[in-house]
This record gives C-alpha cells, sequence and structure tokens, in this order.
C-alpha cells in the first residue's frame, strides 16, 4: 500500500503544477479557421483559407504550447522577431479582373517566387546578424532556398518605400524560386489539425496547384503584454489565396459557371477542426448583386436572399452582412459530419456582369532596348476607370494630387544611372521638382550590396498615364557566378507600387468582432501592388570551350607520355634475341618446305638470309624515331603558341 501511494505523489504534483500554469495564465491559446469563397467577373473563383493562430503574454521563455507552433516561438525568441512576412506565390494576381482596392488583394496579392521581409528588436549592428540566421533557419523549415538570401547581393534595408517604417528591416525575394508541395506540406504541419480535419482538409494538391494562381502566407507579429514581467504575445497568421477555373458545360459566354466545393476541390467538408474556437466559411458577392439587395431588411428577408432570381445556393447561411459593395453570406460547418457534409454550391440563373474595384493607378513595367550592353527599365502607370470614385485624394498648393511610392532593387550586376532618371506625365516629359517629392538612393557596389529605389511621386488627380525610365549598364559575372541556365536570362525582382493615402477596408454594417478574418478586413491596409518580373539577358561565355580544351588537352598528353614511356621501357636488343630464338624454333620446317618447293620446281635451294630481322629492326626502330620526334615537336609548338607572351 505504501509502495502504491509513493507511485501516486509524482502524478499528483505535475497535476497540481497544471493546475496553477492553467489558472495562473489570464489567456489561453487560440486558433480560429475560416474561408472566403469569392466569384471573380472572369469566370473564376477566388478561395481565401484564413488560419489565427494566438499565444498570449508569458514569463516564461521555454513554456510548452497547446496550440501555437513550437518552431514559430522559437524563431521569434532566438531572432528576436518583431514583425515578419512570407509568401511564396505562383502565378500573378490580375489587378484588372480580381481587384487592386480591397484589403484581400492588398495584403495577398504577392510578387512571383519567394517573398520575405522582417523586423527585428536588436541592436543596430546585430539587424544584418539576425536576418541571415532567420534565412537559413525558414530555410530548413519550409524546404526552400530562402538561403540564398544571406548575401548582401540579395537583400535591401528600405526605409520608408516598402511602407513598414524602420530601420531595422530587411527585405528581399528570390523570383525564380519554384513553388511545389515542399512547401506547401511544412506550411500545413504549423496547423493544429494539419490538412486532416477541417476546412485545411480540402486542401487538395492537385486542386491547388492547378489554379491560376496560388499564394500561401505566412505573418506573425508580436503584441506586447504592457506589464512588467510578461513578455510579449505573438499572432500568427497563414493564408493560402487560390484562383481557380470552375469545370462547366454550359455554351454561353456570358452565363458564370455554378460550382460547389467538391468540383473545385474534390472534397467535401465533414467538420470543424475540434481545436478551433471559430469555423466560418463566407461568400462574398460584390457589384451589381449586392447593390440590388442592398435595400431588403435583414431580419426579415436575409434568409430569402440565398435563393432569387440570380441565383440558388444549395445551403442555407446562418447570417447576413452588408457592406457598401455587397453582400457577404456566413455558414457555420460545427453542425457538418461525416453523414451530413459540408458541399457549399452556387448556381447561376442568369447572366451577370460586374466589375472589381481598382487601385487608383495601375502599374506595369518593361525593358527597353537592345544588345547586351546597355538598356533601361521603364514604369508605366495608368489610370484606372475607378480612379475619379476612390477617396484619399489630397490638396497640394489648392490643387488634387495622388501620391504614389516605388520601391525598386537593382542587383549589383545591373549598374544603374540615377542622373538619367526621366518622368513622363500625360507623354510630356516634367522637371523632377515638379512631380517627385521625395526620393532614396541607394547605388550598388559590385559582388557585395544591390541596390535601392525609393521615391514618392506626386501626381495630379486627373492623369492619365505616368512613367518613368532609368538607363543602367549590364555587367560581367565570373565564370562560377552563372547559374547553371544562364542563356535563360537574369531576373529583375518586382517593383512595389503603393499609395499612402489610400488605404482599403470592408465596413460591415453589423459589428462581428469575434471572427479574426472579418476583423482583418475591417482594419484599413495600404493599397499596393506588384509589378511583373523582368528577365535580363546578359552576356554568358562559351561553356563548351573549358569542355573542349580540357578534352584536347589530356588527349595530346595522353600521346605523348605513352609514346615515351614506350620508348624508354623498350629494349631493342632483346626483341632480336627474341626474333632469333622464333627463327630458330620454325628452322626446320622451313628449311623441310623449301627442299620440298626446290625439288618439284627444278631449282637450287637458296640458303635463308640472316640478315632480315636486323633490317626489320632497324626499320621499326626508325619508325619509332620519327614518331617521337612528331609527337614532341607537336608538343614543343602546343607549349610555345599556349604561353601567354
Amino acid at each position: 500500500m505504501a509502495s502504491l501511494v509513493r507511485s501516486w505523489i509524482p502524478l499528483l504534483i505535475l497535476q497540481s503544477f497544471l493546475v496553477a500554469v492553467a489558472f495562473g495564465s489570464k489567456e489561453a491559446e487560440q486558433f480560429s479557421e475560416a474561408l472566403l469563397l469569392k466569384p471573380l467577373p472572369d469566370r473564376k473563383v477566388l478561395a481565401h483559407f484564413h488560419f489565427e493562430n494566438r499565444a498570449p503574454p508569458s514569463n516564461s521563455h521555454g513554456r510548452h504550447h497547446h496550440l501555437f507552433p513550437k518552431a514559430i516561438s522559437q524563431l521569434v525568441q532566438k531572432f528576436r522577431v518583431k514583425e515578419m512576412e512570407l509568401s511564396f506565390t505562383q502565378g500573378r494576381w490580375n489587378h484588372e479582373h480580381w481587384g487592386g482596392f480591397d484589403p484581400l488583394s492588398s495584403m495577398n496579392a504577392k510578387p512571383v517566387g519567394v517573398e520575405l521581409w522582417a523586423v527585428f528588436d536588436v541592436p543596430q549592428s546585430q539587424v544584418d546578424t539576425s536576418w541571415k540566421n532567420l534565412t537559413h533557419a525558414l530555410s530548413g523549415l519550409f524546404c526552400a532556398s530562402i538561403n540564398f538570401l544571406e548575401s548582401s547581393t540579395s537583400y535591401a534595408a528600405p526605409t520608408w518605400g516598402f511602407g513598414t517604417n524602420s530601420d531595422k528591416l530587411r527585405y528581399g525575394s528570390l523570383p525564380r524560386e519554384a513553388v511545389c508541395t515542399e512547401n506547401l506540406t511544412p506550411w500545413l504541419k504549423l496547423l493544429p489539425c494539419r490538412d486532416k480535419d477541417g476546412i485545411s482538409a480540402l486542401m487538395n494538391r492537385p486542386s491547388v496547384y492547378r489554379g491560376f494562381y496560388h499564394s500561401q502566407r505566412l505573418h506573425l507579429s508580436t503584441v506586447e503584454s504592457g506589464q512588467e514581467g510578461l513578455g510579449s504575445g505573438i499572432v500568427l497568421e497563414q493564408t493560402l489565396t487560390v484562383v481557380l477555373q470552375p469545370e462547366t458545360t454550359s455554351v454561353e459566354t456570358n452565363m458564370q459557371p455554378s460550382w460547389s466545393l467538391s468540383s473545385l476541390f474534390g472534397r467535401k467538408v465533414v467538420g470543424s477542426c475540434v481545436l478551433a474556437k471559430s469555423s466560418n466559411v463566407y461568400l462574398q458577392l460584390e457589384g451589381r448583386l449586392g447593390h440590388e439587395s442592398k435595400n431588403v431588411d435583414t431580419e426579415i428577408e436575409a434568409h430569402k436572399l440565398w435563393k432569387n432570381a440570380d441565383f440558388d445556393l444549395s445551403l442555407k447561411p446562418d447570417r447576413v452582412l452588408r457592406e457598401s459593395s455587397g453582400l457577404l453570406f456566413i455558414f457555420d460547418i460545427d453542425k457538418s459530419s461525416d453523414s451530413e457534409p459540408f458541399d457549399l454550391g452556387l448556381n447561376w440563373k442568369l447572366p451577370s456582369k460586374w466589375s472589381c474595384q481598382q487601385a487608383p493607378l495601375q502599374a506595369s513595367r518593361f525593358l527597353m532596348g537592345s544588345g547586351n550592353e546597355r538598356g533601361a527599365i521603364a514604369i508605366l502607370l495608368k489610370a484606372t476607370e475607378s480612379q475619379e470614385k476612390l477617396p484619399g485624394r489630397e490638396l497640394t498648393d489648392g490643387r488634387c494630387t495622388i501620391k504614389a511610392n516605388i520601391f525598386q532593387i537593382f542587383p549589383w550586376y545591373i549598374k544603374v544611372y540615377y542622373h538619367t532618371l526621366q518622368i513622363f506625365v500625360d507623354q510630356q516629359q516634367k522637371t523632377d521638382s515638379e512631380v517627385l517629392k521625395k526620393i532614396n538612393v541607394s547605388p550598388s557596389t559590385d559582388k557585395v550590396s544591390s541596390g535601392m529605389l525609393e521615391m514618392m511621386l506626386e501626381l495630379p488627380c486627373e492623369v492619365k498615364s505616368a512613367a518613368i525610365s532609368i538607363e543602367y549598364d549590364k555587367g560581367f559575372l565570373h565564370i562560377d557566378e552563372y547559374p547553371p541556365d544562364a542563356n535563360q536570362g537574369f531576373d529583375i525582382p518586382s517593383a512595389l507600387i503603393s499609395f499612402p493615402s489610400h488605404h482599403a477596408s470592408l465596413d460591415f454594417q453589423e459589428e462581428l468582432s469575434k471572427s479574426p478574418l472579418l476583423s482583418s478586413f475591417k482594419e484599413k491596409s495600404l493599397v499596393r501592388s506588384y509589378t511583373e518580373v523582368l528577365l535580363v539577358p546578359l552576356t554568358t561565355p562559351d561553356f563548351s570551350m573549358p569542355y573542349n580544351v580540357i578534352t584536347i588537352t589530356c588527349t595530346i598528353f595522353a600521346l605523348y607520355f605513352g609514346s615515351l614511356l614506350n620508348v624508354l621501357r623498350r629494349r631493342i636488343g632483346e626483341e632480336e634475341r627474341f626474333l632469333k630464338s622464333q627463327g630458330k624454333k620454325t628452322g626446320g620446317v622451313k628449311q623441310l618446305l623449301l627442299r620440298l618447293t626446290a625439288k618439284i620446281r627444278g631449282r637450287p635451294i637458296e640458303a635463308p638470309s640472316s640478315e632480315s630481322p636486323a633490317a626489320e629492326s632497324s626499320f621499326l626502330s626508325t619508325k619509332l624515331i620519327f614518331k617521337i620526334i612528331l609527337i614532341a615537336g607537336a608538343a614543343a609548338a602546343w607549349q610555345y603558341f599556349s604561353t601567354d607572351k
């Protein structure tokens, strides 16, 4: 009995310790999941997965996490990360048809490849070291080549052009990084239920990667507790944005295709994640559909909106929220199960057309010039149809203006001449003092650091188009610095265009603060867009020439040394004695044949010549000496012409 009591004592102590920790913590870790579905004007469907994980402030650095991923917590604590964002993107966001002035596009429309930026809470002298260590840790965590960003030629330190004003900010991108399931799998492992249950179970790999655009994003930020003795909390936000093309058999091009979750992803939702505090699916309809239903009373007619003359929903929504540009249907998936899975579908009845709200100016970038020596980079800003309706215009000296920030990184082998900057407004060249209000230039250093350009333009509100051009020279790389596919060209990362006076948000008439997704949409986000990635051809050497030189050199040396060793090891006297001995062994038979032949012909017997072996050996030695002289002459000529004079 006493031994049984002693065995239970450690368990009771551990249980009391856990209870004390649980009651001592004022806040607990929280996890929520959501899915936003949105039909697009170009007959496509946008699916936006949103997961948020919160770790409350704590005074323990090595605490156990119940829901929050420990790997992310260790990154924040070890490298003193204040804020960080990492994105893997394949495809380019279509700002014209998918929107550019809404929180979804402002936060989730990312450049092609990998983009990483981080703000550190360390002294200024330790920022670069923390950045390098962080890139290596993230590279191993997400099975990607993020460690290539550790080089000073691959990242920059923006001051104000990126949007986040901090002297401890570092930014880098890898436009050529391929995105595949090896990056998505570790991203899913950070979720409490992974992809086994809940909304994340819809992430079927073939369905995700066959889309026109997909971007997985990870954003973390620290939240100060404001109390002494308590550390900072961590908020981890994981999003996956996919643009899919529904399969349809309709012949009419004006008719929107009907779809369902099972047709888009090949799966259904059989229940929410048991560890999630909230699990919701949202369907957003904007444009003409939302305005037509704007005057309907929500409390009385809300449940009649999901079946009307334009479309039908396969499931009845739990709630309906209004916004200035449309409607939002809310579905709770807690009631779904294996017997009754959640499979939301949208069936269109009549052709519908609408347009998404765009940014004030649409940006595009291209190269000018020809040849492998010089060129120019141009950025074109065109006014959109919704420019006059957007808020955020400012009055400068009594006139209406639009501010636009341009942030651009140049690799060190693109030698930019910043004094050649030219600005055109409505096809008329302007001076820098008329349009350029602020500029920050960081020239590149060969094989040491990349170049950076930050500038603020102040354009009139009635502007139709604006163009910026800058000239550059192409540098030369060492043969060891060329990638395996050097003839494809070299990438210049996307330029970031932001509008500091314009902020996008969705303000619903009904408050729904419990939803992290809607709360993030309600916050004002800076309107920004990325340009295309430029492909610059550089002068590349003939990589087959070293192989040819090595091959012919090795062949000549093999012939030379092989013949030389053969001459040095050969003994002519022994060869003559060997030939004589062979002649004596076959002499009897030979004499018998000679006598027999002479008797038949009636001629006298001829004595065999004893000088034939010697003559033959002398002839062989003459050929051998001639070959040696020829090879030695070729080697001497090769040595003479190959030596630098």
